[in-house]
């Protein structure tokens, strides 16, 4: 009996975008499902702003998920004079700590109060992408790849130092690029342990991990990767390098886009392939750190870069390569998680799913 061709359905969760693609095997990618939407954190900003101008109080329950939008939206909506009720998941959205939640006026509840606008959070919303692709006679596939950017659950201390620590280990464990999709994600990965919740049986990864594999999914890719090259990916949130040589990332920094400006990118890269750029510095300017394996190869010559991202334009006139696998490169994260989910499923059987405890610090 010949076997069904395989379907993945991939979603890229950003700030500004949720871009999705339904991979089917056999048929060419440019001729796959593919949409860029508005992401989850900013529909529920657009539902609260909705609420501030009813003058309506809200209730926000669900899963957690990205802030962001949604955190600047419940912040004013709080100015305006007006209350915010969430469930525990749901208030863990705007911080780890529940009591610096509650510090800023929101109240945690269990249940609806009377005449509040009840408003859903969460990642993941497969059930309106299901009834939006009906009409189509497109149904979602079993396999289920999503990517958030996730920087752990840490209620005590800085949740940017939790992040960088995460591929501070990452590097020290190897640096495998197949390593970085996961069927249980780490323990303390509580946004992407929300997404397993609201889409059972997901492999999760972090999006700029996706970002990553997306590139290498580029016609380039491969002959870049071989000698060596820095993946850039320019979020509308973040900023993320990777240096990347065979199936290993031997380099890391993260900022934040905000924060940056051509020179100032152009300025990180070249201390960066020099090994000149420091944790601490990058930490102190606001933004993650920056990380070396022992193996990363600082030299005086230039590495190839290749850029993706919404805000790649802040990069025109370096010289640097764009990235667009298949010719579109809002979907590169996509086309990463594509990619890193059947390397994923070309492995042993993994375990079942398991729900995940939250931990301040990473063991």
């Amino acid at each position: 009996m010949t076997a069904s061709p395989q379907r993945i359905l991939a979603i890229d969760i950003g700030s500004g975008t949720q871009d999705v693609l339904l991979y089917e095997e056999g048929k060419p990618m440019e001729n796959c499902v593919q949409l860029i939407l508005p992401s989850p954190t900013q529909l529920v900003s657009v539902r609260i702003e909705n609420a501030t101008a009813a003058g309506r109080d809200i209730f926000l329950f669900g899963e957690t998920m990205g802030g962001g939008p949604c955190s600047w939206a419940m912040e004013k909506h709080l100015r305006a004079g007006l209350k915010v009720f969430a469930t525990e998941p749901a208030a863990l959205t705007f911080h780890d700590s529940l009591e610096e939640v509650k510090g800023r006026g929101v109240s945690v509840v269990g249940r609806r109060p009377k005449g509040a606008v009840p408003i859903r959070t969460g990642d993941v919303q497969l059930d309106l992408l299901s009834k939006s692709l009906a009409p189509f006679g497109i149904s979602l596939p079993q396999n289920l790849a999503v990517a958030v950017q996730d920087h752990g659950f840490n209620p005590s201390g800085s949740n940017r130092r939790l992040r960088f620590q995460y591929w501070e280990k990452f590097l020290a464990s190897g640096g495998r690029l197949r390593d970085l999709i996961y069927r249980t994600p780490p323990v303390y990965m509580t946004r992407m342990a929300a997404v397993q919740k609201d889409a059972p049986g997901a492999a999760v990864m972090d999006t700029c991990a996706a970002a990553v594999w997306g590139i290498l999914s580029d016609p380039h890719g491969p002959k870049l990767k071989k000698h060596g090259f820095i993946a850039l990916n320019l979020g509308n949130q973040h900023t993320f390098g990777a240096f990347v040589r065979a199936d290993r990332i031997l380099g890391i920094f993260e900022h934040h886009t905000g924060r940056m400006s051509r020179d100032k990118i152009r300025d990180l890269i070249t201390r960066f392939e020099r090994k000149h750029l420091s944790n601490e510095e990058v930490f102190a300017d606001g933004g993650h750190g920056c990380a070396y394996a022992p193996a990363f190869p600082a030299r005086k010559k230039d590495w190839p870069v290749s850029v993706t991202g919404p805000r790649r334009s802040l990069v025109e006139g370096l010289g640097y390569s764009p990235a667009a696998p298949f010719g579109d490169m809002m979907l590169t994260g996509c086309f990463g998680l594509v990619a890193a989910f059947k390397a994923l499923t070309k492995k042993k059987s993994p375990p079942r799913v398991q729900r995940t405890q939250r931990i301040s610090k990473i063991d």
